[in-house]
């Protein structure tokens, strides 16, 4: 090779030397929003679920990643967290359910948004269609209108006499009012009556049990919304053993809380793989065309401890059905 080629590459060489290094030293950090509903300590798993997911696909807080965690008690202090997060430009807003999901809407429409349990993102509004999410929304669906009519079924198969069961709803969750009319709809093929009784914060949940006792009903069925799933959990159970009401609920932790039965998808699993969606979105991917996935595997728990508490015996035929037994 000439002297006059070697000098050249040389000098290629270490002018591009500098460049790689400064290339790697300034390697993108990706910025995430945790947009959380409820008290920290009540999303331990969910969080543990994303970190592991996101890790399992490289990220590594502290070197490639940070998360920006906001929490909050009321729907409107959610508000106002969403709209912090989008003002601070984060690369995507991880929201897990409706309730989430609906304030990061509010607050950006530009900000990538990805949910892991959303309740029904069509019916809300959240999204044109789950082929084709067309907007800035995308992730993991419990299409709750769907499971309902099957979570009311087992209610009844577990208490076969029962003629009327209560409804607990939130209002404030997109998802409340299909939830309540796929159980309206349920209700009439099963031959029973229904006492559909809203809440929006925790201080109403005894009252609201208190109403569903006086109403004669045999159990109730609660809406799986962000704030029966994962606020005050051991609260809402011991407000039903105190009406001696057997509960049906959308997620296991409400019953390893102490409530009766759970019938639903496994939501830390769904979590981790909303991870997913957001290394799909850093890498170029546009939430848009995202398609939703929706839940498949579904679980049957069941607390037998309470089930004794409330003088209840489980017909064997809903035992068998069971995929955890606890207690």
């Amino acid at each position: 090779m000439r002297r006059r080629e070697l000098i050249g590459l040389a000098g290629t060489a270490l002018f591009a030397w500098p460049l790689a290094a400064r290339a790697q030293s300034q390697l993108k950090v990706a910025r995430l929003g945790y947009l959380g509903f409820g008290p920290p300590a009540a999303s331990v798993d969910r969080v543990q679920a994303l970190r592991a997911g996101l890790r399992d696909l490289g990220y590594v807080e502290g070197k490639n990643l940070v998360i920006e965690f906001r929490w909050a008690g009321t729907v409107d202090q959610l508000n106002e967290a969403a709209a912090e997060l989008a003002r601070m430009k984060v690369d995507i807003i991880f929201a897990t359910s409706s309730t989430e999901s609906e304030s990061a809407r509010r607050a950006t429409d530009t900000i990538p948004i990805v949910f892991a349990a959303h309740a029904d993102p069509e019916s809300a509004g959240h999204v044109a269609s789950l082929a084709r999410p067309g907007g800035n929304m995308t992730g993991l669906a419990d299409i709750q209108p769907m499971i309902t009519p099957k979570r009311l079924e087992i209610l009844k198969a577990a208490v076969p006499r029962a003629t009327r069961f209560g409804v607990l709803w939130t209002p404030t969750a997109p998802s409340g009012r299909p939830f309540v009319q796929a159980a309206e709809d349920t209700g009439g093929k099963l031959g029973v009556q229904l006492l559909t009784v809203s809440v929006s914060t925790v201080a109403e949940f005894d009252g609201a049990f208190a109403r569903m006792a006086q109403g004669r009903a045999g159990g109730v069925l609660v809406h799986g919304a962000a704030l029966t799933a994962r606020q005050n959990r051991e609260l809402l159970a011991e407000v039903a053993l105190k009406h001696r009401l057997p509960t049906m609920f959308g997620v296991r932790e409400n019953v390893v809380a102490g409530g009766l039965m759970s019938y639903g998808p496994d939501h830390v699993d769904l979590t981790r793989r909303a991870a997913v969606y957001i290394d799909k979105i850093l890498k170029g991917a546009k939430p848009a065309d995202l398609p939703i996935e929706q839940a498949s595997k579904y679980q049957l728990v069941i607390n037998l401890k309470t089930a004794k508490t409330l003088g209840l015996t489980i017909p064997q035929s809903v035992l068998l059905g069971a995929d955890e037994v606890l207690g």
